[in-house]
Parts: C-alpha cells; sequence; structure tokens
C-alpha cells in the first residue's frame, strides 16, 4: 500500500496506471505463494511438491516487485 501512495505523488501518466496494475498483479502472486504453502502444509504426501511450488511463486513475485520498484523510480521525478 506505501508503494501505491509514492506512486500517486507523482503527477499522473501512463506508467502509474501500468504500476499500479502490476502490483495488483504481485498482491495475487504473493497470494497464490500463501495460498501453495498453506497447501504444504495441510497434505503431508506431496508436501514437498508443493512448498517447492511455493517457493517458486513467491521467488516470481519478489522479482516482480523489484521491477516494479525501479519502474517507479523512473516515473517519480
Amino acid at each position: 500500500m506505501t508503494v501505491l501512495s509514492i506512486g500517486h505523488l507523482a503527477p499522473g501518466g501512463p506508467w502509474r496506471m501500468v504500476l499500479d496494475k502490476l502490483l495488483a498483479v504481485d498482491a495475487l502472486i504473493f497470494l497464490a505463494s500463501a495460498g501453495t504453502s498453506l497447501a504444504s502444509m495441510r497434505k503431508r504426501r506431496i508436501e514437498a511438491s508443493y512448498e517447492t511450488r511455493a517457493e517458486s511463486i513467491f521467488f516470481a513475485g519478489l522479482v516482480l516487485l523489484a521491477l516494479i520498484g525501479v519502474g517507479l523510480a523512473f516515473a517519480i521525478n
């Protein structure tokens, strides 16, 4: 939420809308990671498979968040 408020300090432009949409997608990625991690704790037989997926999804979310941060840094003058 802090990133959204910082993003709205800059004047409006096409990049702000794109960054807002990417942040929403990133939130869904982190939610999927949490859900997969929870499933791995619930299922004893296949927990390693779910946990590996959860780690991969979480890492993808971190990469996207870093890219959004770089984009935000260049979008705000």
